[in-house]
């Protein structure tokens, strides 16, 4: 007989509004409801402004919902990571910890100031034997050695265990705050953007925390890595409303691919489709990181697998030439910015089925290299040449001269396309989403997000063979960062790229070059993990603290 589920956390018909002008609203939430049980690691997913973060702070009790209510099952402790970096400025980064569990941390200071009593009384002593009691049955005496495992775990080194938070770097205090939020064994631990301002090795060691982590954990990220690493189930929020799906993400994408697919094949029998189900849900299971992964797809039926409403865009890079085997012969290159040297003699070659990654922290060197490789600026020292096939599109970090101009998308699109038709230009940006109206806005107003899957459409338009994407993945929903990593992936030709996204590296690069502080090039012919796990000082290089804003 299957063992009872046991119910933790619960919201009933939760509403979210909030006031717009002229009397009109935003339901960030609407009448959501939802059950979250012991042993879940939950990952809520959706498009930003979607109010992921919104629905994490009405389960945490920070903001309250229009209607509905959370209750959570009496005797059960919830903790989440907060996000005021400057809360706890006069409290040594040890102590904060320890206020992860409030009713402990209260224990621990009311016994200081019984003992510190210069005149203690039989009152005081029986108070105190009981708070000691109290203390006892709460592990106390290991608090502080379970705060410092906790810290050392993250990074944080001993020497900055009893400092004050106001000492702290902001990173430093990230850390602080993740590992208050983990103190104390919480029933119920809620995590937004948890792996933002964090370094690899502190990422890594969270995912084994969690992974090893029995009770229910509720988690908010961009990181579809991480998300896949220690997910159980996900809550995917599509216009205001929340379904709950079994798997991690890429489970949860690959099987709504997978159902679509199924529903336009009318001739395949209804046999063969339940087959093809099952060899799927076997398949992940076998590869879970985790028990707690197997188990949930193991007890999953086949008619829980349905397919989301999301809408994905449709990235798809088709060289109109193929590329030659002399791509690019880069040789000596140097350039010095503001006095720094940031390429220092740098050379390689390019091969013809080369996907490179650019990693690693020094992003300005990067940056400069790829601003050198399209003509935008010149080297101190150094040549470059391109092969006589190839034929370059590139997209840019900072892309505001673009689109500072009266342009609508079609007629700026128009000037990149080899077709000035204007039915072929809309199909290029109906791909990344952008409806027929769309197509008369003015570049100039388009928001972060538009204006990358407006350069997005003009690296497919061009058919080029050759794309150097600097971070393209910022701005970016999952939907779009899961589309454009596919397309690459499919991608014929070759790719200069640096990301924030470890899933995005990992999946498309077969080549990992890294410009470290000093100028200088490492390259080595190996996956991005491969990369990572043979040298620990390049785990400590990379400065992944960024990762992309959600403004929801």
């Amino acid at each position: 007989m299957s063992k009872e589920k046991e119910l933790i956390l619960e919201a009933k018909h939760v509403t979210k509004k909030f006031p717009l002008t002229k009397g009109k609203e935003l339901i960030a939430n609407d009448d959501v409801s939802l059950k979250f049980y012991k042993g879940q690691t939950l990952g809520i997913v959706g498009e930003s402004g979607c109010g992921k973060s919104t629905f994490l702070k009405i389960l945490t009790g920070q903001i309250e919902p229009s209607k509905g209510d959370v209750s959570i099952t009496p005797g059960q402790r919830l903790s989440f990571l907060e996000q005021d970096h400057f809360k706890y400025d006069e409290y040594t980064a040890l102590d904060t910890v320890i206020m992860g569990n409030e009713r402990l941390y209260e224990i621990m200071k009311e016994k200081e100031a019984i003992y510190a009593k210069e005149d203690f009384t039989e009152e005081d002593g029986n108070k105190a034997s009981e708070l000691e009691a109290e203390f006892a049955d709460m592990n106390g005496w290991e608090a502080e050695s379970d705060a410092a495992q906790l810290l050392n775990g993250l990074g944080i080194t001993t020497d900055l265990h009893y400092k004050q938070m106001a000492e702290l770097n902001g990173s430093e205090k990230v850390k602080v705050l993740l590992a208050k939020a983990l103190f104390g064994n919480p029933d119920i631990l809620l995590l937004d953007e948890p792996t933002n301002h964090l370094d690899l090795d502190a990422i890594a060691w969270l995912e084994e925390f969690l992974i090893n982590f029995e009770n229910t954990v509720i988690v908010v990220s961009h990181d579809r890595y991480f998300l896949n690493k220690v997910c159980t189930h996900i809550a995917d929020i599509d216009y205001a409303k929340i379904q709950l799906y079994a798997g991690n993400y890429d489970f949860w994408y690959e099987s709504s691919q997978l159902l679509i697919k199924q529903m336009k094949e009318a001739n395949k029998k209804k046999e063969e489709k339940i087959k093809e189900l099952q060899d799927f849900i076997q398949r992940f299971s076998a590869n879970a990181s985790k028990s707690k992964q197997a188990t949930s797809l193991e007890k999953i039926e086949l008619d829980e697998i349905r397919p989301s409403s999301r809408k994905y865009p449709y990235i798809d890079f088709r060289p109109s030439r193929e590329i030659g085997n002399e791509v690019l012969q880069v040789e000596n290159l140097s350039k010095t910015i503001d006095g720094v040297k940031v390429l220092d003699n740098i050379s390689f070659i390019v091969n013809h089925d080369d996907k490179i990654a650019f990693v690693g922290s020094n992003e300005l060197a990067t940056t400069t290299l790829f601003r050198i490789l399209t003509g935008e600026l010149e080297p101190d020292e150094g040549s470059f040449k391109w092969g006589i096939t190839t034929n370059t599109a590139y997209f840019p970090k900072d892309s505001a001269a673009e689109f500072n101009r009266e342009d609508t998308i079609v007629e700026w699109l128009t000037q990149y396309s080899p077709d000035p038709d204007p039915t072929y230009v809309r199909g290029f940006l109906g791909r990344m989403l952008f409806a027929g109206d769309d197509g008369v806005k003015k570049v100039k107003v388009l928001s972060g997000g538009e204006k990358v899957r407006c350069l997005i459409s003009k690296m497919m338009i061009t058919g080029a063979n050759v794309l150097i994407f600097d971070d393209p993945t910022n701005h970016l929903d999952m939907e779009s960062i899961t589309a454009l990593n596919n397309g690459l992936i499919k991608f014929s030709g070759v790719a200069l790229f640096t990301s924030h996204d470890h899933q995005f590296i990992q999946t498309t690069a077969n080549r990992i070059m890294e410009i470290v502080p000093s100028g200088q090039l490492i390259d080595k012919i190996t996956t991005y993990d491969e990369y990572l796990e043979n040298d620990e000082m390049a785990r400590k290089r990379q400065g992944y603290a960024e990762a992309a804003e959600d403004d929801n």
